[in-house]
């Protein structure tokens, strides 16, 4: 149950991302917060990513204020805020009930990724001792570039996707716009044209 409480514990709370919201009792926008925030730790030091690391202060920042700004609201603002994802997470994820062939698709390459990861570290691991000392160093650091190789694959086969979905969708746009809109849009560049 969400409701206002001591501003002392709010601002204790807020300084880690999340926490602040969830101690008000806005569960989803806290662990929306607090699961970004450690997912990108994650992320950024599990595939050696470092300029991941720069989002952290932005997110901090935005958790850190979006507490106290709750807290700031009045009375009847705040007894009326909906507790809900944040960055529309309810829209982005499927939901459980009816998951669709391509959220079961995209779950499973994501869990693939992870599997394949976690055995590549592990035997790898053990491999590496089994190798001669002169390969030991060699396969040691093309080893440790595989799942970052394959994650910025996967980066950029999404980015192409998001990128072939939109103009896709603009195209279909352009596609149904009404022909009597399109004539009046172009009659009135030709009359003006014909003014100057």
């Amino acid at each position: 149950m969400t409701r206002k409480k001591n501003g002392f514990w709010v601002f204790v709370f807020s300084f880690l991302p999340g926490a602040g919201e969830m101690y008000m009792g806005f569960m989803k926008q806290g662990t929306t917060l607090m699961g970004s925030f450690f997912l990108l730790v994650f992320l950024a030091s599990w595939l050696n990513i470092g300029p991941l690391l720069f989002v952290l202060p932005v997110l901090w920042c935005y958790g850190f204020f979006h507490a106290h700004n709750l807290r700031s609201l009045s009375d009847e603002e705040f007894y009326g805020m909906e507790d809900e994802f944040l960055f529309h997470l309810d829209q982005i994820l499927p939901k459980t009930k009816n998951i669709d062939r391509k959220s079961r698709n995209v779950m499973a390459v994501v869990l693939i990724v992870i599997g394949a990861s976690m055995l590549w570290n592990n035997f790898g691991e053990v491999l590496r001792w089994m190798l001669p000392s002169y390969l030991r160093e060699w396969y040691w650091k093309i080893g440790h570039m595989v799942p970052q190789l394959i994650v910025a694959v996967l980066f950029i086969a999404v980015g192409i996707w998001l990128i072939r979905g939109k103009k896709k969708e603009l195209d279909e746009q352009e596609y149904w716009k009404d022909p009597e809109e399109e004539f009046q849009h172009w009659d009135s560049k030709e009359k003006g044209g014909d003014q100057s």
